[in-house]
């Protein structure tokens, strides 16, 4: 596991508007006007979200137009999903503390 990402990945998911934003684009792509509706705060605001979620790797930023469309990064749900079984796991024979690195 690579705690620097997963870290960074937590990070960018631990701020509520950010988790609320992921949980939108579950259902799929929308567009940054869509998003904002669902919020009590300004498009800059916005703007600061969505890079934070994007440098994570967490969002696609798609320009079309004047506006921006996201959806969520297919491979970083796979390797969140992993990332998260590996964390909480009670596997003894898969357990961090039976390795050396």
């Amino acid at each position: 596991m690579n705690y620097n990402k997963t870290s960074t990945v937590l990070k960018a998911l631990a701020e509520p508007n950010r988790l609320k934003i992921v949980n939108l684009l579950s259902c799929g792509t929308l567009c940054a006007c869509d998003i904002l509706s669902h919020f009590d705060f300004t498009q800059p605001a916005l703007s600061h979200h969505m890079k934070v979620l994007e440098e994570a790797d967490i969002v696609i930023v798609e320009k079309k137009g004047t506006w921006n469309h996201y959806k969520l990064n297919k491979t970083f749900i796979i390797n969140f999903q992993t990332v998260c079984k590996e964390l909480f796991s009670s596997d003894k024979s898969t357990c961090t503390c039976n390795t050396k690195n």
